[in-house]
């Protein structure tokens, strides 16, 4: 009797299980960086909307203290209409905390979106995480 030559086709279980534990060693060292740059992201969205808030706060801020003479502000409330017209026309979705002007200039505040918090001091943007 002649013996049939079997052809086999397929994957044994140790060359699966080979192939498992290096797509899981690529994962491991992946995931960590490109969380890294998910938030790095993330700060750069919260500093573009804070400038958007910046440009719209200072709009209104020069307007009243044309027609008034006088904007001065240190706290912020829900109820401030220059910072709540200015989120409208931002139109982002931050919460702004410690806002202050000076002379129709805003001179600080704190915008925070999600875990990202961005401060400005009258001059530059600061950010960290939350």
């Amino acid at each position: 009797m002649i013996a049939k030559i079997q052809n086999k086709k397929g994957f044994t279980l140790v060359e699966v299980i080979v192939v498992l534990i290096i797509l899981a060693i690529l994962a491991a060292i992946l995931v960590p960086s490109l969380t890294g740059y998910i938030d790095k992201a993330n700060e750069k969205v919260a500093v573009a909307e804070a400038r958007a808030f910046l440009i719209a706060a200072q709009v209104y801020a020069s307007e009243e203290y044309a027609s008034t003479g006088a904007v001065e502000r240190d706290e912020v409330g829900e109820a401030d209409s220059l910072v709540t017209e200015a989120h409208e026309l931002a139109e982002d979705s931050g919460v702004v905390t410690k806002f202050s002007t000076a002379g129709g200039k805003v001179t600080g505040f704190t915008y925070t979106v999600g875990k990202a918090i961005v401060e400005y001091d009258g001059s530059a943007f600061t950010t960290s995480q939350s």
